[in-house]
């Protein structure tokens, strides 16, 4: 089983993020479930959200405490909370920022990740780009495919078709598009390096 943890703030479509994860890993055929939690329920506010994923059924049920991945919409949580916690040395690590992480106060926790598996994405810029808003969720799964490929960038497009629509649905296609291409072609760098 592959598990999943989202971090995020309110507003920002966290656990839609971890909605489109599983039906992305349902399209392949797989077996999934997301779900979320959070605190107070405002804008702004931290706000996780899980996703499993297994070829067979799923009957766990409690939230991801040992991820698997990492996915950060917000770096400003990398100081306000310990989203690095329960993570294991192979587990994947995907921030939005367009800074490095060290700059961010993560690279203790990083440094004992295998580095072809952490990688930054301007998601946030690619979804300003691309759909006239700040919403990063979608462009990170882009990311995400590219990173782990754990369910393909063609899975995470008809999962982003199937929730929305029109221009909403094509701008997060062409931004999840963008991410990919990014996320592999830093992550090639990293491994050539």
């Amino acid at each position: 089983m592959f598990q999943v943890r989202i971090h995020g703030r309110g507003g920002q479509g966290v656990v839609t993020a971890a909605e489109l994860l599983s039906i992305a890993a349902f399209l392949e055929g797989r077996h999934a479930q997301a779900f979320p939690t959070f605190g107070s329920e405002r804008t702004g506010a931290p706000v996780v959200a899980f996703c499993r994923i297994d070829d067979r059924p799923i009957r766990v049920r409690e939230p991801v405490a040992r991820p698997d991945a990492l996915i950060v919409q917000d770096a400003t949580l990398l100081r306000a909370v310990n989203v690095f916690d329960g993570l294991g040395p192979d587990a994947y690590v995907l921030v939005n920022t367009t800074r490095e992480l060290r700059d961010l106060g993560a690279a203790e926790a990083v440094a004992a990740l295998r580095p072809e598996r952490v990688r930054t994405v301007p998601a946030t810029a690619l979804a300003r780009e691309h759909l006239g808003r700040p919403v990063p969720n979608a462009v990170l799964l882009g990311g995400f495919a590219a990173l782990t490929g754990v369910v393909s960038l063609e899975s995470v497009c008809a999962a982003i078709r199937q929730r929305f629509a029109g221009r909403v649905a094509e701008g997060n296609v062409a931004a999840a598009e963008r991410a990919y291409a990014y996320v592999s072609a830093t992550t090639k760098e990293a491994i050539d390096a």
